[in-house]
């Protein structure tokens, strides 16, 4: 029978969005607080028929020739570029890139994706209408599915175990650590390259979330985006990846791997309220902190920082606020929160990743990010969100939290290993 109580470690970490294309780059701008959103430079987008045009974009990255020749990827979409890109640093920092003491068949990989290959699908569009059915690339499909992002990672690095993608809108990622996290706890695998990556600087998704009125219709990039501000008007699209290599602990430490920490706790719920609005009383969000507490076996006065999933709309962050409050009781006013969405803008289905990314370096660094932009704190949202400037403070225990359209959320635990 397999072990059900495996303890969890990441020993590997990589990423990409608009603050840059190595988890060393993007850590240093966040902790500066400084602003990855800027005026939208992609042919993807069509600046006479889009009316908002910044976003988090990822600027002057091609894909190394050394992950995948630019023959093969030019097969793919540019989620699952960032995805190869994101899990080649992961490794790589693991040490597992270049020799592996594992069963190729005991490694897998779960990568989170919540839209797919928009950009390349709105191409193929315009192929098919203006030269026909035979002018569309027999690479259509594997280039914009999902689950294209973890069975290239599978190819690529040679993991023969589980390989499959969650797709849950905004938790997308946050559900695929915690799957991979279980992977390896019950003893199915050893090694697990998860997390998740997305890329929609397309016109649809733009005009799309735009008729929702979810955007926001700041102007201005450097303050576009600014969770908890009275002045927020709506989240601003981001992309990127952000990848974590978990392994189990014992296997880890044996073969002599940094542990940057553990995943130590994991919950979901759903509102069961509206397709898109959050509960008002943040009613499945505070289920969901609570399984995390739940199975982390740590109580709510153990949580030092909280990463939110702040994305500067005004209920959701009222929202969280108060489910935050509900969660916490007393201990909310003590807690430490950041949105680093105010600076890497809303990565939708990757947002987990780099978001879980940040609480491990956030523990591992005894550094906590700000949230930039906050100047006129909402009197609604009256909790410490580390206004402006990084703190440095020594926490045990960061949470995580990820709620999607749809009604489901998504949170993780993570415990330091200092």
């Amino acid at each position: 029978m397999p072990r059900l109580n495996n303890r969890v470690a990441v020993t590997g970490m990589g990423t990409i969005c608009g603050l840059g294309h190595s988890l060393d780059e993007v850590w240093t701008n966040l902790i500066e607080g400084k602003n990855g959103i800027t005026e939208i430079e992609r042919k993807s987008l069509d600046p006479e028929k889009i009316s908002i045009k910044i976003a988090g974009t990822v600027k002057d990255f091609e894909l190394s020739e050394d992950i995948l020749s630019r023959k093969e990827a030019a097969k793919y979409d540019t989620f699952i570029h960032y995805a190869l890109h994101s899990a080649n640093e992961a490794l790589n920092q693991a040490g597992l890139l270049k020799s592996s003491p594992y069963i190729p068949g005991k490694t897998g990989t779960i990568i989170g994706v919540g839209m797919g290959g928009f950009p390349i699908i709105e191409k193929t569009i315009n192929i098919f209408n203006e030269r026909g059915e035979r002018r569309v690339s027999p690479f259509f499909i594997p280039s914009i599915i999902p689950n294209m992002a973890s069975g290239v990672i599978s190819l690529r690095f040679n993991l023969r175990g589980v390989n499959y993608t969650t797709s849950s809108a905004c938790a997308s990622a946050s559900h695929a650590i915690s799957a991979a996290f279980f992977e390896i706890q019950s003893g199915r695998q050893d090694m697990m390259v998860t997390g998740g990556a997305e890329s929609v600087i397309s016109n649809l998704p733009f005009a799309g979330f735009n008729s929702m009125r979810a955007l926001s219709k700041n102007k201005n990039p450097e303050k576009a985006s600014r969770p908890f501000d009275v002045d927020r008007d709506g989240f601003v699209m981001g992309e990127g990846a952000g990848i974590l290599v978990l392994e189990n602990l014992d296997k880890a430490i044996a073969r002599g791997a940094t542990i940057y920490g553990e995943v130590v706790g994991t919950g979901y719920s759903s509102d069961a309220y509206h397709i898109t609005a959050p509960h008002p009383e943040g009613e499945g969000a505070v289920a969901c902190m609570e399984m995390s507490l739940y199975t982390a076996g740590i109580s709510p006065e153990d949580i030092g920082y909280v990463n939110a999933h702040g994305t500067s709309t005004p209920l959701g962050d009222k929202a969280e606020t108060m489910a935050l409050k509900r969660t916490f009781g007393n201990h909310a006013k003590n807690l430490l929160i950041s949105s680093s969405k105010s600076m890497t803008g809303h990565l939708l289905g990757a947002a987990g990743g780099l978001e879980s990314i940040v609480c491990l370096k956030a523990l591992y660094e005894k550094m906590l990010p700000p949230t930039i932009n906050l100047e006129n704190q909402d009197p609604e949202c009256d909790l410490d969100y580390i206004a402006n400037k990084a703190r440095a403070v020594e926490v045990e225990y960061a949470l995580n939290n990820s709620f999607g359209f749809g009604g489901t959320n998504s949170s993780l635990i993570f415990k330091s290993s200092n």
